[in-house]
């Protein structure tokens, strides 16, 4: 018989089509309301941002700079630090260009801080551009150096012939070239039905795995849960299965190589990927040379069950 294990972090209410609380990707699918926002915590934004809006952040922050420093150099005077054009356009590009000089310690030559009060702007802007900039180098070290795990997972769950049984299956493997050393698994099924007041609430139950960890995983991994009496899957037709509210949070941990560190990576499944009466396809071969060759576009491709 299924034994039921306490809640796991996620809470036991529910609701009807609940949505996930953890991302097929690992990251949190938690709405915060009301959170404080800190300035510790913007190191913390920063590394966790893709590389697209890290970037793209850098370039907005410089230019608003850029252009709030032009508009006070128009501001003390253009001439403070050029001959005026007599537009409020060109002026201002003098300015921006002039800040970026500064900004970045560059400093052409061809303008350059006459007046005191350019003077004063032009030295605190330098300050602070070697202050951005050592930040900026800092951020770029931690999101470089950050240890990360590198999984692939296949898209689908699938429900296939297992010894006298059935079995939950799922296949991962490693996106780097390295070796998963000490690869090793735990998997949560969270089941979402009516309780006696009509409400939606979660069961947990931990379910057993015919292997939960392998000394090194160079290929493929194929996670199976056999479906025996032991199950909280037993009760259940694989239709039942594939209508239940029910999700599979996994959590992998292995040693990277690249970073000689323990990695870890948090993903879950919904049963609405499920497949039945299927199985996956083998995702590696050999050369003629005798090399194992590996197909990571074959990770998810299963084929039908021959009757």
């Amino acid at each position: 018989m299924a034994k039921k294990v306490k809640d796991p972090g996620f809470g036991y209410r529910s609701n009807k089509n609940l949505k996930p609380v953890i991302n097929k990707d690992g990251t949190s699918n938690v709405l915060h309301l009301n959170s404080k926002i800190k300035l510790s915590d913007l190191y913390v934004y920063c590394i966790d941002l893709s590389w697209g809006k890290f970037f793209l952040l850098i370039i907005l922050n410089y230019t608003v700079l850029n252009i709030l420093f032009g508009l006070a150099y128009v501001f003390i005077g253009i001439e403070q630090i050029t001959h005026t054009s007599g537009s409020f356009f060109y002026d201002l590009l003098n300015g921006f260009f002039f800040s970026a000089q500064t900004l970045t310690t560059v400093g052409y030559g061809s303008i350059s801080p006459l007046g005191l009060a350019a003077n004063f702007i032009a030295a605190f802007e330098a300050m602070l551009g070697l202050l951005c900039f050592s930040f900026i180098t800092g951020l770029l070290y931690g999101r470089f150096s950050k240890a990360k795990a590198a999984l692939l997972f296949s898209d689908n769950l699938i429900i296939s012939e297992f010894k006298e049984h059935k079995a939950l299956m799922f296949r991962l493997m490693n996106n780097r070239k390295t070796v998963m050393i000490e690869p090793e698994i735990k998997v949560t099924l969270s089941i979402s039905e009516k309780n006696e007041k009509g409400e939606y609430e979660r069961s947990y139950f931990r379910i057993t795995l015919a292997r939960d960890k392998i000394m090194y995983l160079p290929t493929v991994w194929t996670i199976v849960h056999e479906i025996d009496d032991t199950s909280p899957l037993y009760k259940y037709s694989n239709e039942e299965i594939k209508k239940l509210d029910a999700e599979l949070y996994i959590l992998v941990q292995y040693h990277e190589e690249s970073y000689s560190q323990k990695v870890y990576q948090v993903i879950s499944y919904d049963f609405t990927t499920l497949l039945c009466n299927v199985k996956y396809v083998r995702s590696y071969d050999f050369d003629e040379e005798g090399y194992t060759v590996l197909n990571h576009d074959k990770l998810s491709e299963v084929e039908p069950l021959l009757k």
